[in-house]
């Protein structure tokens, strides 16, 4: 710590010393589940405290809300599904800027008990968040990739985040969605079964990270580092095989989740590729393929899609990584 590794005949350099801990409150603003829980076990480990900052977590109810409340500076961090701050960038022409990862969404489809296969599903509804970000996109697509025509052969419905989706997979009118951990858990208990992961029917994805509006960063960059380096260390803290039951405990604390969901929530969590990636860094095969998707589904850039860097700024969260404890 304090310095970054040495390569082979290469200069060591110093690193630059940490930014002062000045007192800070930061509002980072979240969907309720378990892509938090990097944020949780650092709260839990202390890892916020030791840098002085003090995180306020708003629970957003959906991605519409979420962007607009990080345009407007209603709270400084948004950590989300990375696709919504390329909408806010492409779509509502917004300064905001992609920092830090975090995982592959850990997503299933998930249908009503009376459904057998994605072939049931025609004539009926998807329900969403928004229709036209992450996961929404992921869903229009392995319908496509079956031969559904939007529109005609089944119904979008926007209808918030992942826990009212979950609700409202009991109604009559919840014929599908895109669910991850603890809520896929949760419905598979209430009776609703999965067609198969997004990871096994679309691919590696670049779902949940953080974001901020650039002009924020720039003005406070050692906030932001300091951020990073807590944000990092809790990732590191939930992959560490050694943390395991203090994990599982966060997760019950903060999820309200039984110790059996816990259990399964943390399996997912760790799995490679479907869950947290190494440092919740951004893993560029599923950046491309994030933006690809969007570029296929919603047409943007005419089709092709244009390289992860036009959205990153990783100069902080590079920063950071020298001042994460192991």
């Amino acid at each position: 710590m304090g310095t970054f590794p040495c390569r082979p005949k290469a200069v060591c350099a110093v690193a630059p010393p940490p930014p002062p801990n000045d007192p800070v409150t930061l509002r980072i603003n979240v969907f309720q589940g378990s892509s938090n829980t990097p944020i949780y076990m650092a709260v839990e480990r202390g890892a916020f405290a030791r840098r002085g900052i003090t995180p306020m977590l708003q629970f957003t109810p959906n991605s519409d809300q979420q962007r607009e409340g990080l345009g407007l500076g209603r709270f400084e961090i948004a950590v989300a599904a990375v696709d919504n701050a390329v909408a806010m960038i492409e779509v509502a022409k917004k300064d905001v800027v992609i920092v830090a990862g975090g995982d592959g969404g850990m997503n299933e489809l998930m249908v009503r008990p009376e459904f057998k296969q994605l072939s049931d599903l025609r004539g009926k509804n998807f329900i969403v968040d928004a229709t036209n970000t992450a996961y929404a996109l992921i869903g229009r697509k392995i319908f496509k990739n079956a031969g559904f025509v939007e529109g005609q052969d089944y119904t979008i419905k926007p209808l918030g985040g992942t826990a009212i989706r979950t609700k409202s997979m009991e109604t009559p009118e919840g014929h599908s969605a895109m669910l991850n951990p603890p809520w896929s858990f949760v419905a598979k208990d209430r009776g609703a079964k999965s067609l198969g992961s997004t990871m096994d029917m679309f691919g590696l994805y670049q779902s949940s990270g953080v974001f901020v509006m650039r002009p924020w960063a720039e003005a406070n960059a050692g906030t932001l580092q300091r951020f990073l380096s807590a944000y990092i260390e809790g990732c590191r803290a939930t992959q560490d095989p050694a943390n395991r039951e203090q994990v599982l405990q966060t997760l019950q604390k903060n999820l309200k989740l039984e110790r059996r969901v816990a259990e399964q929530t943390y399996q997912a969590l760790t799995t490679p590729g479907h869950g947290l990636f190494k440092d919740c860094a951004i893993e560029m095969t599923g950046m491309r393929n994030m933006l690809s998707l969007r570029a296929e589904i919603e047409g943007q850039w005419g089709g092709v899609a244009p390289s992860p860097e036009k959205f990153l700024d990783l100069r902080y969260y590079e920063r950071a990584l020298p001042y994460v404890s192991r």
